[in-house]
């Protein structure tokens, strides 16, 4: 391979954060799709295709174009420059010198208007639900970002309007395009896997908020508001009221799927124990609980899958 290509391969990788991408939103696909190999009598090649169409969708849009949008936006509002840059920060392609400002914002662009048009000529052909989801998860990178919505900014707003709904969808992306209905336990699995994902975020924002509050414009997260609102010590309080509905949940698995709901809320106090015992000042110590997380996220994930 070329100096070229492996310079582009390379800066691509560092855009996408396939680690991040395959520890959170992978596994939200493997919740909703091992099921239907396991437990349903469904063409396996179809599911296949199915499943590596949903990947391949997964990485270009929570990957390559969420992180694209975000990167720009951050950068322009200045609060990547300040970032203690471990997990958050975003990629810190525009920081190295990597990828400039400019084109980010073109590759940004430049997929949403692609995906809308194939989400455009899937439904005139009558593939509704693939046309549905294109522009769900476009709708939840772009409002996240991009102004005027720019929800990622305001308390609430970046977490119900724009990531819950996109992980959410991503959750019931294949029982929906292969059985057309959506099961209670597909639901569940969604939901469930969309807060943890969500209370992760929440974790994610905390080493950036001084970053954040001295951005142009504000970058008024969850955590933001929760410091102004209670002081210094409650900037993990987001995370835990996200983490006590997802314990909340396992009382609607209920005995009907008894392990799955064990399973649940044992990982919900591990996770709550992680974020308790960590010094929320110290940009490596919650570093180190996101990574606790994100590995709890993907069990919890495939724990879900298993036991419908």
């Amino acid at each position: 391979m070329n100096p070229s290509a492996m310079l582009f391969l390379k800066n691509g990788l560092r855009l996408l954060r396939p680690v991040a991408v395959i520890a959170s939103s992978v596994v939200i696909i493997f919740s909703g799709v091992f099921p239907l190999f396991a437990y349903y009598d469904l063409p396996n090649g179809v599911l296949s295709a199915v499943s590596l169409l949903l990947l391949v969708g997964c990485f270009v849009i929570h990957g390559a174009l969420t992180h694209a949008l975000n990167d720009y936006t951050d950068y322009l509002s200045g609060t990547d420059q300040h970032s203690p840059a471990y997990l958050s920060g975003g990629s810190r392609v525009i920081q190295e010198g990597r990828i400039a400002p400019h084109t980010l914002k073109w590759i940004g662009y430049g997929l949403a208007i692609g995906l809308l048009v194939i989400a455009g000529i899937l439904a005139l052909f009558g593939y509704y639900p693939l046309a549905l989801l294109l522009v769900i998860g476009v709708w939840g990178a772009a409002s996240y970002s991009l102004p005027p919505l720019r929800f990622s900014y305001i308390p609430l707003a970046g977490e119900w309007l724009s990531t819950f709904p996109s992980a959410f969808f991503l959750g019931l992306a294949g029982v929906w395009i292969m059985l057309g209905d959506f099961p209670e336990w597909a639901v569940q699995n969604a939901v469930i896997n969309a807060l943890y994902c969500i209370a992760w975020v929440m974790i994610h924002h905390i080493p950036d908020l001084q970053a954040d509050q001295q951005a142009s414009p504000v970058k008024r997260t969850s955590v933001v508001w929760s410091v102004a609102m209670f002081g210094p010590k409650y900037s993990a309080l987001p995370a835990i009221v996200y983490m006590i509905l997802i314990g909340l949940c396992g009382l609607w698995l209920g005995t009907d799927r008894l392990w799955a709901a064990i399973g649940v809320v044992i990982i919900v106090v591990l996770s709550i124990f992680f974020i308790i015992k960590t010094d929320t000042q110290n940009a490596e110590q919650v570093t180190t609980c996101e990574k606790k997380l994100l590995l709890l996220a993907m069990i919890n994930a495939v724990w879900l899958g298993v036991f419908i």
